[in-house]
Order: C-alpha cells, then structure tokens, then sequence
C-alpha cells in the first residue's frame, strides 16, 4: 500500500498555521492551504519521534499539513495516532486529514463504509484536524468503483458515508476519483470538491502518441531543434485543472473545493516478480517549477495545493527525506538519491500560492538536478527499460532563486560549458550533460562567487541497472 498513483496511471502571506479553518472556494478572503501526501502504509516502524521530524521538516518547508495516506494495513489507527500525537506536541497549527486509499480497503459492502466511518470520526474533532466550516476535511486516492453494496458507486458512497446518519454534516468530502469530469454531476450529496491526483505530471504525453502530440520533433534531438519548446506546452499544464474545475461546477450543492496536485518526478522500475511497473512520466523541462508557477498564476481557482508525494519512494516523487520504509526492491533506484533539492524550493512557491505575492529571496539558491546515467544506456537488466524513457533529455536542470541580477556558470566538467545571465527572481537554466560528466554550479555577482556547487555526482555511462530516478543537490549564498 504504498504506490498510490499506479492505479491513477493505469485509470487513465499568511501561513495557514495561523488562519482560520478553510472556507469554500469562492469565499472572500480565503486562506490558500499547502499539503503533502503521505504514504501511512511505509510507516509500520514510526514513533511519534519520526512524525515530529518529518512534521518539523515539512512545516520548515512552507507546508500546512499531511494528507495521510491510509489503507488496510494492521498499523494505520496507531500510525494514524502517533500522527496526530505529533502534530499535537508541537501545537504548530499543522493539519492532518485522512487519504483513504481505496485501492487498498475493500468497499464492494456496507461494510467497508463503516471501516472508514469509524476511522473518520476517531479522529475527526482532534485539534489538527483539518476542517472547513466545522467539518472534518477527507480525501481519496480512487474509490470510483467503490459501490459499498449499493445499486451505484454515487448511491454507495452518499447513503453510506457522506449522507450516513454517523457522518451526515460531519464530513467535507474532497475525493480522487479517476473518471470522466463530465460524470462530476452525479455525485451530487457525495463531492464537496475534487482532487486531481494526476493534475501534477504530463500523464498523457507518451512516446506513442508523441508523432500526433509533437509533430515534427525528433525524441533523438530535442535539444537546439524547438523540441523543447514544444514539450513545455504539456509540462506544468493547467489544462486538466481547467476541466475538473469548470465540470465541479456542475455537482448540485457542491462547495467547488478544489486541490491541484504538484509533483516533482516520477519514475518506477519493479519487474513481473514484485509489482510489475516499469515506466516514467516526464520530469524534465522544470517540471517541478513550472507547475508550481501555472498553479499559483491560477490560484483563484484553487483552494488547496497537495505535494505528490512527501514519501512514495517506489515511484520517484518523494520531496522528503528517506527514512521508515522502502517498498521491497526500490533501494535500488532511491538510495542515494536525495531530493532535498525539491524539498528547498518549496517554500518560496508555497508562500507565493498562499499569499499570491512571491517573496523576498533573502539568500541566493541554486538548486541543481539530473539523473544518474544517460537516457540511452543499456544495463544488463532483467526489469528492462522503463515504458517512455525516451521522452527524457540528457541535461542537468538548475533552478536559481537569486536576490539580485549574476551570472551562473555551469559545466559537465567537459565540453559542455555555459555562462548564463541571471535576473531577480526565479530563473530555470539547463545545460546537455555526456556520459562521465559531472554537475557544477558556479553563481557570481559582480565578480565575485556567491555559491558554488559541485557535488558527489558522475553521469555513469554504464550503470548496472536502469535509473532513471532524480539526483539533487543545493546550496544557498553565505
């Protein structure tokens, strides 16, 4: 139970510690809510310690509070309690709220409604509950086939949770479900709102269909030739957003609460023998930036912003630090695979989302990442290449959030080598990396270096598997 967005792939300035509960969407005045997904199930060994870190680390970062991710395992009510025992120790205002993961609870009888019934309301009035209007803030990941023993997945999940006589009026229901939006409208007394777990990745620019969706650009030479251009218009895209939103419209006393996802990364590589998934949705072109940028310049369409994922190292998009559980196999691909570098932009994107005013850049940093070999090796490996590893580049991506005009430098270490001007702000640079290269930031302002980074990394021309996980690194000016 811990690669929640497998099934997604297959089915097609005021911190909120401080506001008050959410309000709906449209409301004046409404305070913009920042949170990350939390895989529970990779949890069993958690003490409150571990929560308290990882609580600390996320708050530190600009986010409000974890969607916790839960599913049938044996340990989700005590993880779920040292969880909110945590969160109550600290007494920081950061939110928890429950992400059933109906992949994983049975819900084909009225049974398994009152599993999450019990589970909502054991945690519903503790004091980090996330609320709006007085009511206790859920969410899924899928449960569009859940019919809970009733004549409809609709009739299933309003008779036997939402509109429960246990949980009527108690609930504010902001499901994942993964369906046509057009069909939005029969949710009518079930959706409060709508979380679109697949809104962060480009999950519908595959190597197949690229002929149709990119004409005329060669996956073999993007760089230099305008093919990178023509990728940007899938990376980041608000495009599915625009359709969740304008079809939630539609669900009759709906409160329209909307949650966009942003995602970092992804890419998973378990073979027929464990969980038989293979393949990458593109990361490149800043993907973790851009997103963060098209969200924020549609905040008034968007109440809450949820991290996909703070810990879903089995499939790439983790933005925290590793610790509790690696699903079986994946240490492969994750260790020593920091993503703190994700983690370190967070906060400047959070803030601007929740305040619509980026903030002041106190410290220069430059953030820089790549993967560990180039797209075209060819490891002895029995798994295979991932499903769509063509549509990766063979660049270092860096990302400077500078204080005043510089210049950045950066280099392979070889024949690749450029100087880049450097504005204000946010600035997204790339540079093409060949095999054995290494990455090497150089910031400078009126000629001398603020920040210099180098760090322990070799683009491996012969791995001896495939990886095609994100490699980051970071560092701030003095």
């Amino acid at each position: 139970m811990f690669c929640s967005s497998l099934l997604a792939a297959v089915l097609l300035a005021t911190s909120f510690v401080s506001a008050a509960p959410l309000k709906t969407r449209q409301a004046a005045g409404v305070p913009k809510v920042v949170v990350a997904h939390h895989i529970v199930g990779l949890t069993a060994a958690f003490t409150v310690d571990d929560w308290l870190s990882d609580i600390k680390a996320a708050q530190a970062n600009g986010i409000d509070g974890f969607a916790l991710n839960v599913g049938n395992d044996p340990f989700t009510t005590t993880q779920t309690e040292n969880a909110f025992q945590a969160a109550e120790q600290l007494n920081s205002g950061f939110k928890l709220f429950f992400s059933f993961d109906m992949s994983s609870f049975p819900c084909q009888s009225a049974d398994g409604a009152a599993t999450l019934r019990s589970l909502t309301l054991q945690f519903a009035s503790r004091p980090n509950q996330l609320t709006v209007d007085g009511k206790a803030f859920v969410s899924t990941f899928a449960g569009e086939a859940c019919s809970f023993g009733q004549s409809d997945v609709p009739t299933g999940w309003r008779t036997q949770y939402t509109q429960h006589p246990e949980t009527t009026g108690k609930v504010h229901f902001v499901p994942s479900f993964f369906i046509d939006p057009a069909t939005f409208n029969t949710f009518s007394g079930v959706m409060d709102g709508d979380f679109n777990f697949n809104s962060g990745w480009p999950i519908d620019l595959h190597v197949a269909q690229a002929p149709a969706l990119l004409p005329g650009v060669d996956l073999n030479n993007v760089v230099g030739t305008g093919g990178d251009v023509a990728l940007q218009k899938f990376i980041g895209s608000f495009d599915t957003d625009n359709q969740h939103i304008t079809n939630l419209a539609s669900v009759a006393n709906s409160a329209q609460t909307y949650m966009a996802a942003v995602a970092p990364w992804f890419f998973t590589h378990f073979g027929a023998d464990t969980f038989n998934k293979n393949f990458i949705f593109d990361g490149d072109e800043h993907l973790w930036v851009t997103r963060w940028e098209n969200v924020i310049a549609n905040r008034d369409k968007v109440s809450l912003v949820e991290i996909v994922t703070w810990n879903d190292f089995g499939e790439s998009h983790y933005i925290g630090p590793q610790h509790g559980q690696l699903p079986v196999g994946s240490d492969a691909w994750v260790d020593g695979m920091d993503h703190s570098g994700f983690l370190a932009l967070t906060n400047y994107f959070a803030t601007q989302f929740k305040t619509g005013t980026a903030p002041a850049i106190e410290k220069d940093l430059l953030v820089m990442y790549a993967r560990p070999h180039p797209r075209d090796a060819k490891p002895a490996d029995p798994v295979g290449a991932p499903t769509d590893f063509q549509l990766f580049q063979d660049k270092m991506w860096a990302v400077v959030l500078a204080t005043a005009d510089g210049q950045l430098t950066l280099t392979d270490g070889g024949a690749n080598t450029q100087t880049f001007p450097v504005t204000a702000g946010v600035n997204k640079l790339s540079l093409p990396i060949a095999a054995g290269g290494i990455m090497h930031g150089t910031l400078t302002r009126a000629g001398a270096t603020v920040v210099d980074l180098k760090p322990d990394f070799t683009f491996n021309p012969n791995p001896a598997a495939f990886n095609y996980n994100a490699f980051t690194a970071s560092a701030t000016s003095a």
